[in-house]
């Protein structure tokens, strides 16, 4: 695949965007990180080790599903691709057993990771679980009362879940702690990031553990259909699942790529997460990328009903992405989130994820701008941790 070979360049870069701006105790570590991936990502004995884990443990291939129902409901064709299925029910694990395994073969011995929703930090500790390694996981204190069921699932898998109660106490603040706590145990430990973000390797290694998403769904729907979709969507927070799905699809101009962000509560600074609607370049965590700052310049204040969209920052390939034009971003509000999530709910039987809730919203709304056009959405987890959340909340969604 020719883009997937040409971005990022050698530094990191997709186009302005990327890079890695670190402490210099942190520079030798990264540059650890990087050799060992380029080594490695080409081996056949990781690449098969890999392939094994995927099939036999994770369950791979996950169904791409022609949601009938929904698609009568609305209008248009709307096909799922099932990464709810995936074990530890998201996609998060295809890139943390591989950054485990890449871990295992430099002699790492501990995995430190942030989350938001949970899923990464779910997937990683059952990714440590399986490699027999420890596993501290950084989380908001807003996010865990919220992901209670992830908490208890982490804890139960191995986890240290480390509590954050500084500024905002969500996910942008779970990055900050989780760095904190790395730079003194790096000589043992691994960072695993839990998304297309951060300096550079990381955007470039998760898109390519993640790509498995998009490969398979392509091959899956062009076997149902005969034909490529018109569309492929994903929710965007930081932006793994979308580019993984994406990468299938990356050389196949006529298939229409959309990224779906949160609009959440309304326009205003703190009311969203849309990122790619209303950010700026700017700099985050050892790289640059199109930024929601305040007046003083510093990462604002977010919102969005989905625990793991709600990072005022993004991918830089999904930066590049954007300002290239190659990528058309959406954001739906927490209101439409949750009507697809009961929608999907009611006429499906899939129970999605607040994040994957956005990706149908949208999918809901195109249908009566294109009836009769084809998507592919990433169903990129499910929603078993947010049925408390919304159901204290908002209720069982049955009409009134």
């Amino acid at each position: 695949m020719s883009y997937l070979k040409n971005l990022p360049n050698k530094d990191g870069y997709f186009g302005d965007f990327g890079g890695a701006f670190l402490p210099p105790e942190l520079v030798p570590h990264f540059e650890e990180i990087n050799k060992a991936y380029r080594e490695l990502g080409r081996s056949a004995d990781f690449l098969n080790e890999l392939k094994y884990i995927r099939k036999h443990y994770q369950g791979r291939p996950t169904p791409v599903y022609y949601a009938h129902n929904l698609s009568k409901e609305v209008g248009a064709h709307i096909y799922l691709k099932r990464e709810d299925l995936n074990h530890s029910g998201a996609h998060k694990l295809n890139h943390c057993m591989a950054e485990a395994l890449l871990a295992k073969h430099m002699g790492k011995t501990k995995l430190i990771a942030e989350t938001g929703a949970g899923q990464h930090g779910v997937a990683l500790a059952t990714a440590a679980a399986y490699f027999g390694m420890e596993c501290e996981i950084h989380m908001g204190e807003i996010d865990i009362a919220k992901e209670a069921p992830n908490v208890t699932r982490m804890k139960l898998l191995g986890a240290t879940v480390v509590p954050v109660g500084f500024g905002g106490r969500s996910l942008k603040e779970a990055v900050d702690s989780a760095f904190q706590s790395y730079v003194p145990q790096a000589d043992t430990a691994l960072f695993a990031i839990g998304s297309v973000v951060g300096p550079h390797p990381f955007p470039l290694m998760v898109r390519d553990f993640q790509s498995v998403v998009g490969f398979e769904a392509r091959e899956q729907y062009l076997e149902m259909t005969g034909e490529l979709p018109d569309h492929v969507g994903a929710c965007v927070g930081g932006g793994s699942n979308s580019m993984g799905l994406f990468a299938g699809f990356m050389d196949d101009e006529q298939v229409v790529k959309n990224g779906v962000e949160p609009l959440g509560r309304g326009t205003k600074l703190g009311e969203h997460s849309a990122t790619m609607t209303y950010g700026k370049p700017g700099m985050i965590h050892g790289f640059k990328c199109l930024l929601l700052e305040d007046e003083e310049g510093n990462p604002a204040p977010v919102h969005s009903i989905a625990s793991g969209l709600d990072y005022p920052g993004v991918g830089p390939e999904h930066s590049f992405l954007k300002t290239a034009g190659k990528v058309n971003y959406h954001a739906v509000t927490d209101g439409e989130t949750l009507d697809a999530f009961y929608k999907l709910s009611r006429l499906e039987g899939i129970i999605p994820a607040l994040e994957s809730s956005h990706a149908v919203a949208w999918a809901m709304k195109h249908a009566k701008e294109q009836p009769g056009c084809t998507m592919l959405i990433n169903l990129s987890g499910r929603g078993d941790k947010d049925i408390d959340y919304v159901v204290d909340n908002f209720g069982t969604g049955e009409p009134k």
